[in-house]
């Protein structure tokens, strides 16, 4: 399974980094992964002009795209568009942080899991 990270690099600077999630076979019981520990979940809505300037990831947490899209942009000017089903590991704690915003003017939900840190 194929998530997107942004972290801090060793200048202060967020940067990009796609993870693939190691899925174990369990037969007629799917694929599934290792327990990632945490102590949380929020529920967040936003509106269609959602626009937060350069921030930093509150904690290390997980960020589900249920509805709507976002556009992450890291310190580089790279950014990423995420959709529908989409999930961002947000570890840039510390440094610039990126910035994110709205696509297309549509309000957006999510889902912030709350993970122990690594």
């Amino acid at each position: 399974m194929d998530i997107v990270r942004v972290y801090t690099g060793p200048v202060g600077q967020s940067h990009f980094e796609d993870i693939d999630v190691p899925l174990e076979d369990l037969g007629a019981a799917g694929q599934i992964s290792k327990r990632w520990p945490g102590s949380g979940v929020q529920f967040r809505e936003v509106g269609g002009d959602y626009l937060l300037d350069y921030h930093t990831a509150p904690r290390r947490q997980l960020v589900v795209n249920l509805t709507g899209s976002v556009e992450i942009e890291v310190g580089s000017g790279d950014t990423r568009v995420l959709g529908p089903g989409s999930i961002l590991l947000a570890e840039d704690r510390t440094g610039q942080g990126h910035i994110s915003r709205n696509v297309g003017g549509e309000p957006r939900t999510c889902l912030f899991i709350h993970l122990d840190d690594a």
